[in-house]
């Protein structure tokens, strides 16, 4: 479960930006939050409102780079035919560019819970290099890192003193996944990697635009759908409930060209069963559909109840840009109801968007919903609405329209509309 995520200088956001999950005392909608422990609470649910080009994706992308950021160092090592590690290793940073004052540093942190442990990890990086980073295991110091100077906790030193060479253009983290032995890993970075590998999940729009409707095949499918059939009944009486027409998935095996090596190879897709009718509106057969055939909001539906189902069931994060981009409103409220129900027990949706139909008490609590707006001189800033001091029976959907809660477009409707 996600506890806190900070960024600084990255893309919009100038200065240092903070989203907190834990959850306040508010007593509206007990079942909106998960318990880690007796003292802590985090968000089922947290909805991101702003105007166009405010900073939500831009937030988005600061936690998808943070993970991209690690695991292509962990994957590089891989790479490497070498017994010492590669050096050369470079992930494009885009830093805030609208100031004449000179900062190349950027900070990222995030703090989660796994395993029953709460892990902190974050580190500061230019373009070029790693400049500082920490990590710790349930407020416990796994080792601290200043410049090329290292420090280890005392439950860790004895087995990290001997990993103690920096390495200036990569994390310590990359350096002790790539130099660890079984044992060792197991202790120190287990749980963190299997945080980011099994309940991290990012979804950004740009890449549903690119994939989703182009290439109705990228749909991207967990193995249970096309091997477990319980499974993806499971999926078929969502995609039923939600009205689109379709009455099953079916996995069929087709031969297809190996680009690669120019053999022809067997491969399992799915494909979409249509009922057909007769004129008496009986069903007299069935259809089946290439998944391009359905429409952009089908398939970003299809694309996510996956997701919703095997998160709400076994735990997880699910951070999406723009939830509600291709879907009807009632799709948006139907998946974050699924999160909020009581059964949830595991799962987090924390989502971009700018469907309003859903911003309102009944929805969410105050400390649900977070605002990103952006200044003249083209920083971005978050605030939560339960920093505002808004009453807690107050119209949030017509006040944030109003402009009472800031971060909307600003502009003269009637000089655009009726001006000469």
């Amino acid at each position: 479960m996600l506890i806190m995520f900070k960024t600084r200088n990255f893309m919009s956001f100038k200065d240092e930006v903070i989203i907190d999950f834990r959850a306040t005392s508010y007593i509206q909608h007990p079942t909106h939050v998960l318990e880690i422990n007796d003292k802590m609470k985090v968000l089922k649910t947290t909805a991101i409102y702003g105007a166009n080009a405010s900073g939500k994706s831009n937030l988005i992308s600061a936690m998808y780079f943070f993970k991209k950021y690690i695991f292509e160092q962990f994957l590089s090592n891989r790479k490497s035919d070498n017994t010492e590690i590669d050096n050369k290793f470079k992930v494009e940073l885009d830093q805030f560019l609208l100031s004449d004052e000179s900062d190349n540093v950027s900070e990222f942190e995030i703090i989660f819970c796994y395993n029953n442990k709460i892990i902190q990890y974050g580190f500061e990086c230019t373009p070029d290099n790693v400049l500082s980073e920490w990590y710790y295991i349930n407020e416990n110091k796994v080792f601290e890192r200043n410049g090329n100077k290292l420090s280890f906790g005392s439950q860790y030193r004895n087995i990290l003193n001997k990993y103690s060479k920096v390495i200036p253009e990569r994390l310590h983290l990359s350096v002790l996944e790539y130099l660890l032995d079984k044992t060792e890993k197991e202790l120190v970075l287990k749980d963190f990697i299997d945080f980011f590998i099994k309940d991290y999940n990012v979804y950004l729009e740009i890449f549903f635009e690119v994939s989703i409707k182009k290439v109705g095949g990228m749909v991207s499918f967990n193995d249970k759908i096309l091997k477990d059939k319980k499974y993806r009944n499971k999926i078929v009486s969502y995609l039923k409930r939600i009205d689109v027409g379709i009455s099953g998935l079916e996995v069929q095996k087709k031969i297809v060209l190996d680009e690669e090596t120019g053999k022809e190879t067997e491969k399992q897709i799915v494909k979409s069963i249509h009922n057909v009718y007769n004129s008496a509106g009986e069903v007299t057969g069935k259809q089946y559909f290439d998944l391009i055939q359905e429409s952009t909001g089908t398939l970003r539906f299809l694309s996510y109840i996956q997701n919703v189902i095997e998160m709400t069931e076994n735990g997880g994060v699910f951070i999406v840009d723009e939830l509600s981009a291709r879907l009807h409103p009632l799709l948006t409220k139907l998946i974050v109801d699924i999160f909020q129900d009581n059964s949830n027990k595991k799962a987090q949706l924390i989502f971009t968007t700018h469907d309003i139909s859903i911003l309102n008490k009944e929805q969410f609590r105050r400390d649900e919903v977070l605002f990103v707006d952006k200044d003249i001189k083209g920083v971005s800033k978050i605030y939560a609405l339960s920093d505002l001091k808004v009453r807690e029976d107050a119209s949030f959907n017509k006040d944030y329209l109003q402009g009472k809660y800031g971060a909307i477009p600003i502009f003269n409707y009637d000089e655009i509309i009726g001006g000469d």
